[in-house]
């Protein structure tokens, strides 16, 4: 992309007329694409049948429901909550919240009805927006909700029969407050992140550098929209007039039913749903036999070589065939983003064709801060810091590995109500502490090496990233999961052996597998494996669990459960 040119240019139109900041806040982004795109799809659902609004036809909904919200008393700067399964709903909900004055406090609808009622007090939300699920149980024990209202027809009052007489509702500005998301503590003292319009919004034209969008371009939202990485898509989809495609199930029969269907161009996805269809799309070539499968292979390293040095892109015209069968020749782009990615896997879908972005970012920061140019990526890096954002390494060693801290637009306000946190997460000169470690390359690309919180001491006083071995395994099928921790060979000197756990895959061992073999072949994966690791980094114990850790909705370990 010039560098005279950028994908918020054509905000210069409208600015003074429909918004007068640096940013514009996401009622005024809507309305703008309503003027630009208003004929265009925008969200669409293919369950139980195919159900497409166009974005004047979410206008209208949206515009009813923030009307029918000031009649009920939300007011400029109230908050009001919203749970519940991805859903045209969910994001119509989202918006009239904003065209209300109001902020949005999004919770993960998978917290139990007890946890969601502790972020809601926290919070001070008098309505909530809700799915049918935990509808009924809200209603009956509503606390201070004033409000509760069905994101499904047919329970209770439903969101889009709400309406409400016409009003002078105060809009919000840019530096107003957008979201309240709650990334920790759904017991005890839960920390809420504050993300303002501004952050939000140049998150999503600072990220748009490094990515070639249009409107004709359909998204795949099929990770939970609470989350800040999918929020931020959908606010992208909102801003450029895209399609919205919204998927049900985290099963790929039906994922890859709902990209053929939907003609997906952009799939968004975490490193597990990504592994799981190159692991599909390897299985099927390996079946055709050793001369035709090394064949393909060859072919696909020819065609990321000339993708990657010539920047052509042959490998969707040669692989389409493999493409078609995967569910996956109309999708332009991938973006993985919510954890670490192994190299070969970002790899491999290049070397297929599909553009493949991978990103780094935290709930903090609205989230994005790095990506992967499509046109100069590099494998084993999480990408490109974003413009407008200053990323600095603190204290990093020999290694030049140190703490990731930004600072620019993206970065958040603060946790709500909670000052000494807040003043906690900044250095002195006012630089983001992200808690990540990793280092900076010449051209301001960043590698990740883990959490600091989760770095093993070894015995020889070597610092061990988890999360650089636990990249290992992403492509062997026999293991579902596996997180790699410390465990303590001397507590005198407070040294540190490895640990994996690991339980073994339920699609590819049958229940009635000899527990013998399974760990025969876990012991022969970790062996292969710690033959590629340097000495210090080997796994030397290994705990087979018979039942699966607890997961986040992006699909994340909870490694403090565990």
């Amino acid at each position: 992309m010039s560098a005279t040119v950028t994908p918020w240019d054509y905000l210069d139109k409208y600015r003074g007329k429909v918004f007068t900041g640096l940013w514009p806040t996401l009622p005024e982004a809507f309305e703008i694409t309503v003027s630009r795109h208003g004929d265009r799809p925008c969200f669409t659902i293919f369950e139980p049948d195919r159900i497409s609004l166009s974005y004047r036809e979410a206008f209208g909904i949206i515009q009813a429901v923030a009307r029918w919200l000031h009649s009920k008393g939300i007011r400029k700067g109230d908050t009001v909550a919203l749970t519940g399964k991805n859903s045209p709903e969910w994001a119509a909900a989202y918006i009239a919240i904003h065209f209300a004055g109001a902020v949005v406090v999004p919770i993960d609808h998978q917290y139990k009805i007890e946890e969601a009622q502790l972020l809601i007090k926290t919070a001070k939300a008098r309505i909530l927006f809700v799915d049918e699920e935990k509808h009924d149980r809200f209603l009956k024990e509503k606390g201070e909700l004033r409000e509760v209202i069905s994101l499904k027809k047919g329970t209770g009052a439903y969101i889009y029969d709400l309406e409400g007489p016409e009003a002078e509702i105060e809009l919000p500005k840019e530096t107003d407050i957008a979201v309240i998301l709650f990334t920790s503590g759904t017991t005890g003292n839960p920390k809420g992140v504050m993300l303002t319009h501004a952050n939000l919004l140049s998150d999503n034209y600072l990220a748009q550098s490094y990515i070639d969008l249009s409107e004709r371009d359909v998204f795949y939202a099929l990770l939970p929209l609470h989350h800040a990485y999918s929020m931020t898509v959908f606010i992208v989809v909102m801003a450029i007039g895209a399609e919205l495609v919204f998927g049900k199930r985290m099963v790929t029969k039906s994922i890859l039913k709902d990209l053929k269907d939907g003609q997906v161009t952009l799939f968004l996805g975490v490193p597990m749903l990504f592994n799981k269809l190159l692991a599909a799309i390897i299985r099927g070539l390996k079946e055709k036999g050793p001369v035709v499968y090394g064949l393909i292979s060859t072919m696909m390293v020819v065609s990321g070589f000339i993708k990657k040095t010539f920047k052509v892109n042959p490998g969707k015209r040669m692989f389409r065939f493999i493409l078609e069968k995967a569910s996956l020749s109309s999708v332009k782009t991938c973006i993985c983003g919510g954890g670490p990615l192994a190299a070969s896997v970002f790899r491999k879908f290049n070397q297929l064709g599909i553009n493949f972005i991978q990103g780094y970012g935290l709930t903090e920061t609205s989230p994005i801060i790095n990506l992967n140019p499509v046109d100069h990526y590099k494998e084993t890096s999480v990408g490109k810091v974003i413009p407008q954002v200053d990323m600095k390494i603190l204290s990093p060693n020999e290694q030049g590995i140190g703490e990731i801290i930004v600072k620019g637009p993206v970065v958040m306000k603060g946790y709500y109500g909670m000052p000494e946190e807040t003043a906690a997460a900044f250095t002195e000169d006012g630089y983001f502490k992200t808690g990540d470690l990793g280092y900076l390359d010449n051209e301001n690309y960043l590698y990740l090496t883990g959490r600091a919180k989760n770095v093993i001491v070894t015995e020889g006083g070597k610092n061990v990233y988890p999360e650089e071995i636990e990249n290992e395994f992403q492509l062997f099928e026999e293991i579902d999961q596996i997180l790699v921790r410390g465990f303590v060979t001397d507590k005198k000197m407070k040294t540190e052996g490895i640990e994996a756990l690991v339980y073994p895959s339920p699609d590819f061992f049958k229940s009635d597998t000899p527990p013998e073999r399974i760990k025969t072949r876990v012991d022969a994966i970790i062996a292969e494996v710690n033959l590629r690791l340097l000495p210090y980094q080997r796994i030397t114990k290994i705990t087979i669990l018979e039942k699966p850790m607890e997961m986040t909705t992006t699909k994340k370990i909870k490694r403090e459960t565990v």
